[in-house]
């Protein structure tokens, strides 16, 4: 006795105007043609799958070989602008070499040079997964160098702002010292050092440095400072007293006229009175004396410069 199933018989019909055409299969057939159909379908299926995946794999390979270049290119420029960038720090550390040497200030240390200060902190030289290891390896790299650079760069800051404080502390200690000539021009008479005295014919030490000059000849303040003395005194007849600090102070004596007083501030180059012949003096000359804390000086050693005008 036959399976009711095996007597189904499957009718396969097609109608157009020449007429209807029908096809007649059984099951085995049906189930024939059907495996048939869903292998030439899943093949097709495979093959189109196959066929975009190539499709975007090379499109991808493509776009990523293109950013490759346009990286690698990157880096050179980075790389040759890191290499004048240090060209650069070089020519500054020659610079701050010889900037140090005029402001007395001891050369770094070619180990600290090396090293540095500070710079930045690197946690990962793994910038992306999705780079190349040969270009995670140059932007390590030049992480590396731009941290070496940082430190440089750093030192440097450091170095110079050292410096700036040494010449600033430089320039309000050289403001102090009396550095020009009192008066314009004159004779240099009666110098510092031992000397017969012109009015009595004694030996004695003379501490400063006599200007043969004509009477009202303007007298300048050698350096900045505040007034100590501006009054008439024994032998030095009128005379002026400066007070510089750090140890300097000028005396003027036999001066005319005063344009002065007693506490005011003056500076470099600002007129503090008139040159004379008061108190004990033979003729119209200026008595100039430099002390450094109280020893006297000779003033021939402390003529830098002419007067401010």
């Amino acid at each position: 006795m036959k399976h009711p199933l095996s007597s189904k018989n499957y009718i396969i019909q097609r109608e157009n105007e020449r007429g209807v055409r029908q096809w007649h299969l059984n099951q085995n057939q049906a189930l024939s043609l059907m495996t048939v159909t869903l292998l030439v379908m899943l093949a097709f299926l495979i093959l189109t799958a196959d066929f975009l995946s190539n499709y975007f794999y090379e499109r991808r390979l493509s776009e990523f070989r293109s950013n490759y270049r346009n990286v690698a290119s990157n880096l050179t420029l980075l790389q040759d602008r890191l290499k004048h960038i240090d060209q650069q720090i070089n020519e500054i550390e020659k610079k701050d070499k010889a900037v140090r040497t005029y402001a007395g200030m001891p050369e770094i240390d070619q180990d600290i040079r090396k090293l540095g200060i500070g710079g930045r902190n690197l946690e990962s030289k793994v910038f992306s997964d999705n780079l190349a290891p040969a270009v995670n390896k140059e932007l390590s790299i030049l992480e590396m160098d731009l941290e070496r650079l940082s430190r440089k760069v750093n030192l440097e800051l450091t170095s110079y702002e050292s410096i700036y404080e040494k010449v600033q502390e430089d320039i309000s200690r050289i403001a102090k010292i009396p550095s020009i000539r009192p008066v314009d021009g004159g004779y240099l008479n009666s110098s510092y050092g031992y000397r017969q005295d012109p009015l009595d014919n004694v030996r004695r030490f003379h501490q400063g440095q006599d200007i043969t000059v004509p009477v009202g000849t303007p007298i300048y303040a050698p350096a900045d400072g505040v007034i100590k003395r501006a009054y008439y005194v024994g032998g030095f007849g009128n005379h002026i007293k400066i007070d510089h600090g750090s140890g300097y102070s000028t005396l003027y004596a036999h001066l005319s006229k005063f344009k002065v007083k007693y506490g005011q501030r003056v500076k470099r180059g600002d007129i503090i009175g008139l040159t004379g012949n008061t108190g004990r003096s033979t003729a119209p000359h200026l008595h100039y004396e430099i002390h450094y804390y109280g020893t006297p000086q000779n003033p021939l050693d402390y003529f830098f410069s002419e007067p401010i005008k």
